[in-house]
């Protein structure tokens, strides 16, 4: 995999050469708008909207509305004359405790790698990020738009996770239902319970796309002509919750039985496997 990105992590007086490796992907089917006679691609022209006339690319040029039909028009030039200081650095200005940010704020992460003759420092960062509990707040340059980035621990690595600015977060004013209901006690302690009694420890990898995966299948199907059986759709959830201490209960009870069934198929698994070794041992 080529790094996206290569410069160097700055704080203080001190430089760390790394570089910049995605540290997600996103797996979605992308799909072909078709005429529907003969399934023929459809392409787009460039027009102009004067005329309709399609437009040669060597004629077209970036423009800004500052008012509504009125342009200003910016060349490479003039792009080139905005120079930023992070253009190839992470620079680092502030270390602040990572409860302190809304999650709202972040976005994007991406791995950083320490290059030669910074090894040293990335690992000294790293682990004294790891000991306080603090993250590096950054400006850096990616794809010629400058971000505020955070500079975390991840495991054996640093990671950089672009963030939002204060102005692109959106205030939660404009909703009307939150969470001042009244709420009783038993109605809490119930829920809580059931919390409880759904938790487990985190295995992202029992996560799929389920969605993707059915789609797929029905690709695969549709490809080697096959017939699609259809399914029924779910019948809708009830919205309306008259007894919700009821539905509670109701809720914790089928957990505990999933558990208790799912604990009893592992405690048979393993004393199938336990059969199977002593007869083994028996045999040898």
């Amino acid at each position: 995999m080529r790094p996206i990105w290569k410069g160097s992590i700055s704080f203080g007086l001190v430089y760390i050469p790394v570089a910049v490796y995605p540290a997600t992907r996103e797996e979605k089917l992308s799909f072909r708008q078709l005429r529907s006679t003969d399934l023929s691609p459809i392409k787009y022209k460039k027009v102009a909207e004067a005329d309709a006339k399609e437009v040669a690319a060597d004629q077209i040029v970036k423009g800004f509305e500052y008012e509504r039909g009125r342009y200003v028009v910016l060349k490479d030039e003039d792009f080139e004359k905005v120079r930023i200081e992070s253009t190839h650095s992470i620079d680092i200005t502030d270390f602040v405790e990572v409860e302190q940010i809304d999650p709202k704020f972040f976005y994007k992460p991406y791995f950083l790698e320490a290059q030669k003759g910074g090894e040293k420092a990335y690992a000294v960062l790293h682990k004294a990020l790891s000991g306080t509990g603090k993250i590096g707040i950054a400006k850096v340059v990616i794809s010629n738009r400058e971000h505020l980035a955070a500079v975390k621990p991840d495991g054996l690595f640093l990671i950089l996770e672009l963030m939002h600015f204060a102005s692109e977060i959106l205030s939660a004013e404009i909703l009307k239902n939150g969470s001042a209901a009244a709420v009783t006690d038993k109605e809490l302690k119930m829920a809580q319970a059931l919390i409880e009694g759904m938790s487990v420890p985190w295995e992202p990898e029992k996560y799929q796309d389920e969605y993707r995966t059915a789609l797929l299948e029905i690709i695969e199907q549709k490809a080697k002509n096959k017939q699609i059986a259809g399914k029924p759709a779910p019948a809708p959830a009830p919205t309306n919750v008259v007894d919700l201490v009821k539905v509670l209960q109701e809720s914790l009870s089928r957990t505990q039985s999933i558990k208790q069934k799912r604990s009893s198929t592992r405690s048979n698994g393993r004393s199938t496997a336990a059969l199977v070794k002593q007869k083994r041992r028996t045999a040898a």
